[in-house]
């Protein structure tokens, strides 16, 4: 082992001499590859086809370096996280019975944490082979100790579902905020007066029939009120109580809307209707992952859903993307590390007296996990008085974003929370929260 004295004369063990430091630079048809000692002794530095064959190749020489080299004992390999590309090297290396002899460890890093360093390196040539050798020199340092090892295909199958849910949500908001320029252009008092808004739901399946059946504000507005109210009860399959009343709304809004002629209109419902269809696409793709999602949770080998969904508001989807980014919760040394993962930490951004409420986060974080967090405390503040409390106090005092902010400084607080239950096993309960308060 390599060790020194730090600056409180602690006797520190930094890294063991004794293992084989591995650097990957991964691309869509090789990986080139770079084995290095603690004394930066390279050992070769050739490119393999990213191809089951060729990562057997890359093994069978490790292994060959290992067996010859009776000083290294252990391996460590390190490759940057790029797309998809390194997932299966980097899972078949992480499950190699041949390697895990070895205690093998495998780190997908970062790719902005790996390029950092790499811009440390001032005369430096931007070469596979060099970045190969960079990578192991990455892991060499101690780089990787803070990270997440690949554990293989374990939780794959969760994180490809949970990862696919945050995509479709996404494009689901991103749809709706567009229809909505489209309903602003068609039905401009339904936007300037949302309050009198005669449906529940906007996207909704009546909301979209009846806003893109007529091609212009006129028809709906000089349309007999009878009519309206027998459409809407076919549309609606009867199950809106008060349809007198929608029907009255729906036309004193096309009443007060601006009027497009016939080509504009036509234009509009049918841009509106190609959303509706989307937005309909979206939200059965979301309830089919669900109900994927819920059914691998269901037979995970983890005991942190039982300790996440015993807080109300967090259901078994939302557990599960925090499970399936988190993995184990002892690879974070506290709550600071683990809110630091997620991104929900901000640089100081301050001139003189002034302190501004902009402040950047960072570009390295897990968005997925980030994501999910966020979600689970937004809907936690639906049955949890205290958290919904620091929730309200957050947003008075904030003036820009109040509730983005306030949002995310509660999720700040969640986190403590998350990783408090998942460290001691403990399930939710009200002496538990002030204890973690």
């Amino acid at each position: 082992y390599f060790c020194f004295f730090n600056r409180n004369r602690k006797y520190v063990t930094i890294m063991p001499v004794s293992t084989l430091y591995v650097g990957i630079d991964v691309s869509l048809k090789t990986n080139q590859v770079c084995p290095i000692n603690f004394n930066q002794d390279v050992f070769f530095n050739e490119k393999f086809d990213n191809s089951p064959s060729g990562t057997e190749r890359m093994t069978v020489k490790i292994l060959d370096i290992l067996n010859k080299n009776k000083d290294l004992n252990k391996v460590l390999f390190c490759m940057e996280a790029t797309s998809v590309y390194h997932i299966h090297v980097s899972s078949i290396l992480a499950s190699d019975s041949r390697l895990l002899a070895y205690g093998c460890k495998v780190y997908a890093e970062n790719a902005k944490s790996i390029q950092k360093y790499k811009e440390t390196f001032l005369d430096r040539e931007k070469t596979d082979p060099e970045d190969a050798y960079l990578c192991a020199d990455y892991a060499r340092i101690g780089k990787c100790k803070d990270c997440h090892p690949v554990i293989g295909y374990q939780k794959i199958a969760l994180q490809r579902l949970t990862r696919q849910r945050k995509h479709i949500a996404e494009q689901l908001g991103k749809e709706k905020q567009y229809l909505s320029s489209n309903l602003f252009l068609k039905f401009s008092a339904l936007k300037v007066n949302p309050e009198d808004n005669p449906f529940s739901n906007t996207f909704g399946k009546t909301s979209s029939v009846m806003l893109t059946d007529f091609l212009s504000n006129e028809e709906i507005a000089k349309a007999d009120l009878g009519d309206l109210i027998v459409k809407i009860s076919e549309v609606s399959n009867n199950r809106i109580s008060d349809k007198d009343e929608v029907a009255r709304k729906l036309k004193r809004m096309a009443q007060h809307s601006y009027h497009l002629d016939s080509y504009a209109s036509d234009s509009v419902s049918m841009a509106m209707a190609s959303s509706f269809r989307l937005i309909e696409t979206y939200q059965n793709e979301l309830k089919k992952l669900d109900k994927e999602i819920l059914r691998l949770i269901e037979g995970y080998d983890n005991k942190y859903c039982a300790i996440l969904t015993s807080i109300k508001g967090v259901g078994n989807v939302y557990a599960a993307g925090i499970i399936a980014e988190i993995d184990d919760i002892h690879y974070f040394r506290n709550d600071e590390h683990l809110a630091s993962y997620c991104g929900l930490r901000w640089k100081k951004n301050d001139s003189g007296n002034k302190r501004s409420d902009h402040t950047r986060q960072p570009n390295t974080c897990n968005t997925y996990l980030r994501y999910y967090i966020v979600e689970a405390t937004g809907s936690i503040l639906r049955f949890n008085d205290e958290y919904a409390s620091y929730y309200c106090r957050k947003k008075s005092e904030v003036k820009v974003n109040s509730h983005k902010l306030a949002l995310v400084l509660t999720s700040r607080k969640f986190v403590r929370l998350v990783y408090g239950m998942l460290r001691d096993h403990k399930l939710f309960d009200d002496h538990y929260l002030a204890h973690r308060s």
